[in-house]
């Protein structure tokens, strides 16, 4: 693969979405939340918790609290989780 010359701009464009990322990711699962709630089908359901799974793990959240919310998959536990995340203090990549 070749390499990619980015200009300045594209270069801090990039290092700001990865800066960021734990608050993208953040909003990205409290969109998910919305989503399940509102969800009707279980196909539906299963789809989005696995676009939940994929954001805890770019979030770094330790696979024990994963697999607790995944097992039992209800979102007043990701609901309440995703609260605490959100006062928790911004980590320092």
């Amino acid at each position: 693969m070749a390499k990619k010359d980015y200009s300045e701009y594209q270069k801090s464009v990039i290092s700001n979405y990865y800066t960021n990322l734990d608050t993208i990711m953040l909003g990205k699962l409290g969109e998910l939340l919305g989503e399940l709630y509102l969800a009707e089908t279980e196909k539906k359901k299963k789809q989005l918790w696995q676009r939940v799974h994929k954001a805890m793990e770019k979030l770094n959240i330790p696979e024990t609290i994963i697999n607790h919310i995944m097992e039992h998959q209800d979102v007043e536990i990701l609901a309440k989780n995703l609260q605490d995340w959100q006062k928790a203090p911004k980590r320092k990549q």
